[in-house]
């Protein structure tokens, strides 16, 4: 067995969050009955809310180009290894003047993607090319593009970044990393177009791994449509807010500083790219399609830990790591009509400690692949069909009535002022797996600032999708651990 790999990656987060409250934490992990209520630290998360605009990017560390990279073999299901996840705000100093306007924009790009992931979604549920969609539809994809559409979600601003190696030898580039995407892509000289990116934009020419791939290959075959040009494989990723990329899809080797590589990764090398990507070079899919990062290096689990939203702290991402012990699973579901999203069981929901009357059938998907809910870093807030949100929703109003009410903001419509407080009790929002276990969120995590005057809302949203989605707020400061073999996701409190 290869020696454990140790691999810097830097990630970036799109909200942020405040600190963690110890016992709770520690009664979920010990198994314990549901809690009823819980704190919420106002005053920390406050702070940490008002200095998230006057963070200074950090200085990337030097990445350092393995002598004698890893065979492909030395990182597959048999050696486990860490990516250091940092936040999105440590690498990238927001331009926004207030944090209300931040948080603003932060919501409008979540709506972007949440509703290009339902639109994708339907759009595979039914079979549909592009060739098939009414003109109106059409609008979804770049119609000035003759490579073909695969299945994609709107990245908005880029959930999570990392620091990677393309190329032999490697240049450093960042990658947007996400759980609901496939396709790995970055952009590539020459550039018929190509949006504005921190780093030097990658030259083919100057790598002696980069190899195009036929339109033969059974990574052109993986791609949802094919297309050639002179017996090139083509590819091409579109996102519901407009953006898209387009290019050759070939291999490449991707490096991990002094950690290694992997040789002959599946890429996109684009040279039309358009959109908002925040100065990412490109996108490393996390996702359980064939041409996903996961897949290609045959990696039996990955897990995450997302940490404080507003918080300069890092953590990791792990491939091939055990489960914790103290985690509570439930079973990763397959949905025949599209491999990419991440579903899970779900029963229900608790509020308070008391299971929301809500029927189990709105998390569950049908035999035609319709409805469920997917776990998915890219979303930063949970998505529930209008009927579970308003039973949330509810319940929580009925419990919080000697917080002072404040008028809605942008998606959301319970919030609160909290402006006088400096610690709050609220009731527990848990998830009800199946198998009887059951998930309880701390407070931060579905109770956040919108604003740095004390303005705090239920961080929940309805849609009118059968699809429900478990977005990264309520995953903050929870190792979420992917076990790909076994059939099982587990979330595991405290493990960052």
């Amino acid at each position: 067995m290869a020696p454990n790999s140790y691999l810097c990656f830097f990630f970036s987060t799109i909200f942020v969050g405040f600190s963690v409250i110890s016992l709770f934490p520690l009664a979920f992990a010990r198994n314990l009955p549901e809690t009823t209520h819980t704190f919420l630290d106002v005053s920390a998360s406050l702070e940490q809310a008002r200095a998230v605009l006057n963070f200074d990017p950090e200085t990337v560390k030097p990445f350092v180009q393995q002598k004698e990279p890893l065979r492909q073999a030395q990182v597959g299901n048999s050696s486990s290894f860490s990516i250091q996840v940092h936040p999105r705000e440590s690498l990238y100093k927001s331009s926004h003047e207030d944090y209300k306007s931040l948080v603003i924009a932060r919501l409008e790009r979540d709506s972007a993607r949440v509703e290009s992931l339902t639109t994708k979604f339907q759009l595979a549920l039914d079979g549909v090319k592009k060739s098939d969609l009414k003109p109106v539809e059409k609008e979804l994809f770049p119609e000035d593009l003759s490579t073909p559409v695969v299945s994609g979600i709107s990245l908005g601003s880029g959930e999570y970044f990392s620091r990677i190696g393309v190329g032999t030898p490697a240049k450093p580039f960042y990658m947007v990393l996400d759980t609901g995407s496939d396709i790995n892509w970055l952009q590539c000289k020459p550039c018929a177009d190509c949006y504005q990116q921190s780093d030097p934009i990658f030259d083919p020419t100057s790598s002696s791994s980069y190899k195009l791939l036929s339109c033969a290959s059974p990574q052109c075959k993986a791609v949802r449509v094919q297309e050639c040009n002179a017996g090139r494989c083509l590819y091409e990723v579109s996102y519901g807010d407009g953006s898209y990329t387009t290019g050759n899809m070939v291999t490449e080797t991707v490096s991990f500083g002094s950690s290694g590589a992997v040789n002959n990764i599946a890429l996109g090398c684009g040279h039309d790219n358009e959109g908002l990507f925040v100065g990412a070079a490109g996108l490393l899919g996390l996702g359980g399609g064939s041409l996903s990062f996961p897949y290609q290096i045959k990696a039996s689990s990955f897990s995450y830990c997302l940490v404080d939203r507003d918080s300069s702290k890092s953590s990791t991402l792990d491939f091939n790591s055990a489960v914790p012990a103290d985690s509570v699973s439930t079973t990763l579901l397959k949905n025949e009509k599209i491999d990419t999203f991440y579903f899970i069981g779900l029963d229900g929901l608790s509020v308070g400690g008391t299971p929301l009357s809500i029927p189990a059938s709105l998390f569950q998907m049908d035999t035609s692949g319709n409805g469920g809910i997917i776990v998915d870093s890219g979303t930063a807030i949970t998505r529930l069909q209008t009927q579970a949100y308003n039973a949330l929703r509810d319940a929580f109003v009925r419990l919080t009535r000697d917080l002072p009410k404040t008028s809605g903001v942008s998606l959301f419509d319970t919030c609160y002022d909290l402006s006088s407080h400096k610690s709050v009790q609220v009731p527990t929002v848990s998830f009800r797996f199946s198998g009887g276990k059951s998930l309880s969120l701390p407070a931060k995590n579905y109770l956040i600032p919108v604003d740095s005057a004390g303005t705090y809302c239920l961080a929940f949203a309805p849609t009118s999708s059968s699809l429900s989605i478990i977005g990264n707020v309520q995953q903050q400061g929870t190792r979420v651990s992917y076990d790909l073999a076994n059939s099982r996701v587990a979330f595991s409190p405290n493990k960052c």
